[in-house]
């Protein structure tokens, strides 16, 4: 079972009652932009921290400031510069398929990274963000009692990553399914925004038609986050979104929405494709989410309805 330990707040607790003064987010994608705006706006003084500076519209205003996560003596100068309250990890390329063509060094900089944060930590709370790859994705979905055993390469970096942080006894371990949202920049947009931009030019697409996800809105990730970065709670929580859903499901749903014609979604098996080295169903549930009265608030959004939202 979960070793989740919930949280000391009472029960009508709210977030901005639990927020930390200040938060360190470690990486500068996506779901971090998205991370560092939520807790920006509720008021926290956040600091973002990577190899690169972020290019996300999220992370615009949100300070910024340099570090290689595999170097231990600059993750420790990090931690002593900035003292954050509470840090939250992102870190490390989330591209599957290069992390399969490139198992060692995306070991090193998911493991590494986590090996360098737990150091550096000094008691302080961490919440990572990890994947619904590190199941093997033979049962339909997966809750956090479910045995891991990584899919690919990238599940097997982010497993060690979990191990290291959980080892410090004050880590938060958040797996979230297939995360989405509009993305209008960034060399590799998610499948939602990488769909309907291609359809929209009237281009047909190879879809796996044996490739599950449970979806979770980027915001949805962003909201939990937020919640959960001081709230007290350790161990291994799940997010995924409420509807289990296959990708040409998906992808045609996305067709209707833009007004272009479904058939140019092409039903491809998974093998020869770029997905040939994800889990068939990586789909998430939580078992132990109903626990935490503060999370009862936040509960994801439908993708289908999402879809419609954002592209509307």
């Amino acid at each position: 079972m979960s070793d989740l330990r919930p949280s000391p707040l009472a029960p009508g607790s709210t977030a901005s009652a639990a927020m930390p003064g200040r938060v360190l987010v470690i990486g500068s994608g996506y779901i971090a932009g998205h991370i560092a705006a939520r807790l920006t706006r509720l008021g926290t003084e956040t600091v973002i921290s990577s190899r690169r500076a972020p290019v996300t519209p999220e992370s615009r205003g949100v300070r910024w400031t340099q570090v290689d996560v595999t170097s231990g003596p600059q993750v420790a100068a990090l931690m002593d510069a900035i003292q954050p309250d509470a840090v939250v990890a992102v870190h490390g390329p989330s591209d599957i398929t290069w992390c399969e063509a490139h198992p060692e060094e995306a070991y090193a900089t998911h493991h590494g990274g986590a090996r360098n944060i737990a150091a550096a930590l000094d008691g302080r709370p961490v919440l990572l963000v990890s994947t619904d790859n590190v199941f093997p994705g033979e049962a339909e979905s997966h809750g956090e009692s479910a045995q891991t055993l990584p899919a690919n390469a990238y599940g097997r970096a982010k497993l060690a990553a979990e191990r290291e942080l959980l080892a410090t006894s004050s880590a938060l371990v958040l797996r979230v399914s297939l995360v989405y949202g509009w993305e209008d920049c960034g060399p590799r947009p998610n499948f939602l925004t990488s769909v309907a931009r291609s359809l929209m030019r009237g281009e047909r697409l190879r879809v796996p038609d044996d490739h599950w996800n449970t979806p979770v809105l980027v915001e949805d990730v962003a909201a939990w986050v937020a919640t959960l970065v001081n709230s007290g709670c350790t161990g291994t929580l799940h997010l995924g979104g409420p509807r289990r859903i296959g990708r040409v499901d998906w992808a045609r749903h996305i067709a209707q929405q833009v007004g272009a014609d479904p058939a140019l979604i092409v039903p491809t098996p998974r093998v020869g494709t770029a997905y040939a080295c994800r889990p068939r169903s990586a789909c998430l549930h939580s078992e132990v989410a109903t626990r935490l009265p503060e999370l009862q608030r936040y509960r994801p959004v439908d993708v289908l309805e999402a879809t419609h939202s954002l592209i509307l």
